[in-house]
């Protein structure tokens, strides 16, 4: 795991309330299991389609779509108590820019990866600044800080997001809220189902993501090949 700088103490995942976007996908399943077993208070799982009933009590099913403005609001009235959000939520349409037959991937991906995580940090911001301590984790990518043309779209919704990310961080650093970058390299999830090349777990993802709020990191590069990437722009060895 690869991180930038520490300006303080993070926030302790024991006793925390979380909540956690596109939580009945691969790494969101990973986050909320990961929230429990380090001792978090309760955990919002949200996600476009309502939840099976879930085995902990401390988990408490969401039914969020990020990109629908009401059920945004809905969501930070409900979980009015919520001190670490993680906007895990994403889509990956796998198209070019050029090469695709539209501009509909591009607007979902956007849609999605970059206003949709924009509307919950801004719907989240009052709730998290009522905290003493609070966080917001952005899942992203490290295609993010690199084009990769085979999904171009991805790969500008990802950056979008990254530049949403650090200027969130800014403007809510006076509140006493972290907000941090997550950028793993592929992950084994249905989203790269089709994809031959090596990937990370989700549980990984999870693990790293939790240790980077407890720090007060403000960015993780998960799995190896995103950090030879990250060394390599950096200029390091």
């Amino acid at each position: 795991m690869t991180a930038g700088a520490t300006p303080a103490a993070g926030l302790a995942v024991a006793g925390v309330t979380a909540l956690v976007t596109g939580a009945s996908g691969g790494i969101g399943r990973a986050l909320v299991a990961a929230l429990l077993a380090r001792g978090a208070r309760r955990v919002y799982a949200a996600a476009r389609a309502p939840a099976t009933p879930a085995r902990d009590a401390r988990v408490v099913p969401l039914v969020l779509d990020i990109t629908d403005a009401a059920q945004v609001a809905a969501a930070a009235g409900e979980a009015a108590d919520v001190q670490l959000l993680v906007n895990n939520a994403g889509v990956n349409r796998n198209r070019p820019l050029i090469g695709a037959p539209d501009l509909q991937a591009a607007r979902e991906e956007m849609e999605t990866n970059y206003f949709g995580t924009l509307a919950m940090c801004r719907a989240f911001a009052p709730v998290l600044g009522r905290h003493e301590a609070s966080a917001i984790a952005n899942v992203l990518s490290i295609a993010a800080r690199m084009g990769m043309p085979a999904m171009g779209s991805l790969c500008a919704s990802k950056a979008a997001a990254l530049r949403l990310t650090e200027c969130a961080r800014a403007e809510l650093a006076g509140q006493g809220t972290r907000v941090l970058a997550v950028l793993p390299s592929a992950v084994d999830t249905a989203m790269t189902r089709d994809l031959a090349i090596p990937k990370i777990a989700p549980a990984e993802v999870a693990d790293a993501l939790l240790d980077g709020v407890e720090a007060g990191l403000e960015t993780v590069i998960v799995g190896a090949a995103a950090q030879r990437l990250d060394r390599a722009l950096r200029g390091l060895s």
